[in-house]
């Protein structure tokens, strides 16, 4: 064994002085592996060999030589946990630009740790206002988790709209939700954009133009800018990035273990097969790559065809939970029996964390299925990955998304190596090259002489068209006050105009738009389709289902989902379609209410209607404010509902916000608070323990 051992670090070790660094940590970390496997103590050389490949944190102290002990001392940083950690090479070099106040963009892998280098900037530099954009509202609540627990005594950590900020303040938001504090900060210290690649319309096209707007807007008031993504070869010249330093490191921290066995499979028969095969074999956790959500149905047909409900305590309760508080009906019920999950983007916030949660139990969900949400929503991984199908919706993976869920495969200190097990062919390597283009749909947003530097020639003449036609239509002050106070909330310069213009010409088609401020949903009928038909073919249902829809959930607070899922039965509305419709309605509709308010009010000023109350009812799911976000914060309405009629907290009290309530929870504890709540069964009191664990200070 130790023969074999030696052998190993002298070929490590000649890859190094042949400047292989790369494929030399990529041997090194296979070794590691093996010492794991094994139970071995690291010996000096190979603790040698992981400070000369910049792997410090992997150091074995009590077996290191000094110099390795004091590289291991030397790269320990403030990450406002109970002790310092040790850093790697590429993050310290990281650290150490942002600290002389360098602006950057960087690439580097999924298993990198990005998340170290920003808690450790903030615990150093301390700075005063931090706002960190993330692309999903699962990312803002792992992100917020993380960052609470370090740093809550020191700042006032933001992630919903419209909160009073104190003197230092770490806000932490999608993009669509930042824009609502532009005008709120006066700067900030640093701008941090997580996964900025989404800024390229190749790689999200519906919410690109948002994020370049805030790109723009937050960017001028910003005094420094980091942005992260993985896997970039270049960045082209751009105006949003051009006062950058682009830096790309290929520093992997696990090894990836590639399994192509596309070319053993003919035909979906034999690749379940092999599917299930894999699943046998492998004792450890692993993620399933579906791609589309009628793959996931496949999946699960698979599955439910194949395995018998195990017994597991935890995923039993689960699974009574869900049948419970959702459908006993739902597939997602039947999987979880078999220790089976789902993750995508239309689930409730909190049913998607606790997924999460339980996968990363050692008695919890044992393989999770999941479309690309998993890459853009959590920053979890797994033993193994299991690339089902080479595509991403309807079109065909390219190699940028390829490498970033590959990438989810293997996890510092636990698992070295990940297992990558490849049941398509994958899409052919290439370099990803990242062109962000200023997008059209928002020159109605800005000031052409402020921007102007931004646009080409033709953009500039289209927007001083544009400008025309909105004076034109709400008069050159008003425009110019809507646009100062950057209050649209939609990203589309086009359906602002279109909003303008309907207003403008039909005036008496908008009468009694205020009826929509009294809850009596059967009298919404007529504005509720006055009102979508604005934005046509964006709501993913026709317009009667989506009108039903509205009216129905109006009640999401006085009754459970199973009775409102029972009403939605005539509507051919089910659970998955429940989720997909109310996320439509508290995002895509709300921000739609908004922009038509904004116009309406200075168009149709003499009717002095103003749907406030309405665009609160809907972008809330019509739930009290704070228990909607609650659900971000991993606590599910129907447990808020238990404390509400417990009379622990009254979240009927328009005074409540979400600030307040984290501290009336943190003061009556945990242990109290199940206590007092009536009607908790043994899941309620596990999810409790997970809400609280979020919002628990670990570092003092």
């Amino acid at each position: 064994m130790q023969e074999q051992i030696f052998n190993q670090c002298h070929v490590i070790n000649g890859l190094l002085i042949n400047n292989q660094e790369n494929r030399a940590r990529q041997e090194l970390i296979k070794l590691l592996d093996y010492h794991s496997i094994n139970n071995l103590s690291y010996n000096p050389l190979i603790n040698h060999l992981i400070r000369e490949t910049g792997l410090f944190p992997y150091l074995e102290p009590e077996t290191s030589n000094w110099e390795e002990r004091f590289v291991y001392n030397a790269f320990k940083v403030d990450v406002g946990e109970d002790k310092p950690l040790t850093l790697h090479r590429e993050q310290s070099f990281l650290l150490k630009n942002l600290l002389e106040g360098k602006s950057i963009a960087v690439s580097a892998p999924t298993s990198f740790g990005k998340s170290f280098v920003i808690d450790a900037y903030i615990k150093i530099k301390k700075p005063k206002n931090v706002l960190i954009i993330v692309p999903t509202l699962a990312l803002t609540d792992e992100t917020r988790r993380r960052i609470y627990k370090k740093f809550a005594n020191d700042y006032k950590i933001i992630t919903t709209s419209d909160e009073k900020l104190e003197d230092k303040n770490i806000f932490i938001f999608p993009q669509e939700r930042a824009i609502s504090y532009i005008n709120n900060v006066e700067s900030f210290d640093i701008m941090i954009i997580d996964e900025f690649y989404k800024a390229s319309s190749k790689y999200d096209k519906e919410r690109s133009p948002s994020l370049i707007r805030a790109m723009i807007k937050f960017g001028a008031k910003s005094n420094q800018k980091y942005y992260l993504a993985p896997n970039i070869t270049s960045l082209d010249s751009n105006p949003f990035t051009d006062d950058m330093e682009f830096i790309r490191l290929d520093f992997n921290t696990v090894f990836l273990e590639k399994h192509e066995l596309y070319n053993q499979i003919s035909g979906n028969e034999e690749k379940s097969k092999k599917l299930l095969e894999i699943l046998s074999q492998n004792k450890g956790k692993s993620l399933i790559y579906a791609g589309t959500y009628s793959n996931i149905d496949s999946l699960t047909n698979l599955f439910l065809d194949n395995y018998e409900p195990a017994k597991n305590k935890l995923l039993e309760m689960f699974a009574d939970w869900l049948s419970k508080n959702y459908d006993v009906n739902w597939s997602l019920t039947k999987l979880v029996r078999r220790e089976i999950g789902v993750h995508n983007g239309r689930l409730h916030r909190s049913l998607s964390q606790i997924q999460v949660k339980l996968f990363e139990e050692a008695t919890g969900i044992r393989n999770l299925i999941s479309t690309s949400s998993i890459i853009e929503g959590v920053n979890t991984s797994a033993e193994n990955v299991i690339i089902w199908r080479n595509r991403k919706g309807s079109v065909k993976l390219d190699d940028f998304t390829y490498k970033n869920i590959i990438g989810r495969g293997g996890r510092m200190f636990k698992h070295f190596i990940g297992k990558i097990y490849i049941l398509e062919k994958p899409p052919e390597e290439g370099h990803t090259q990242l062109e962000i283009l200023f997008p059209e749909e928002l020159l109605g947003d800005l000031d052409e002489n402020k921007y102007e530097g931004l646009l080409s020639k033709e953009q500039v003449a289209k927007l001083k068209i544009y400008n025309n036609e909105m004076a034109e239509l709400i008069g050159v002050q008003v425009y110019e006050e809507l646009k100062s106070e950057s209050a649209f909330q939609s990203s589309n310069s086009e359906l602002i105009k279109a909003i303008a213009i309907d207003l403008t010409k039909n005036p008496n088609e908008w009468n009694g738009l205020y009826y929509l401020n009294e809850f009596n949903p059967k009298n919404w009928d007529r504005l509720l389709y006055k009102i979508i038909k604005l934005q046509p073919g964006n709501w993913d249902t026709g317009y009667k289902t989506f009108v039903e829809f509205i009216k129905i959930i109006a009640y999401n607070w006085t009754k459970s989902i199973p009775e409102l899922l029972k009403e939605l039965e005539d509507c051919d509305v089910g659970i998955d379609k429940f989720f997909l419709l109310e996320r439509n309605v508290t995002y895509k509709f709300s921000t739609l209410l908004n922009d038509l308010n904004t116009l309406q009010k200075r168009i149709l000023k003499n009717k002095q209607y103003d749907i406030s109350k309405f665009i609160r009812w809907c972008s809330h799911a019509f739930l009290p404010r704070v228990v909607f976000q609650l659900e971000e914060y991993g606590l599910p309405r129907m447990i808020s509902k238990k404390i509400h009629e417990s009379k622990v907290i009254d979240f009927y009290d328009s005074e409540l916000t979400i600030h307040s309530v984290v501290e009336q929870l943190k003061e009556i504890g945990k242990e109290m608070t199940i206590e007092r709540t009536n009607n908790l069964d043994e899941f309620d009191k596990y999810i409790l323990d997970y809400f609280f664990d979020g919002i628990k200070i670990t570092n003092s």
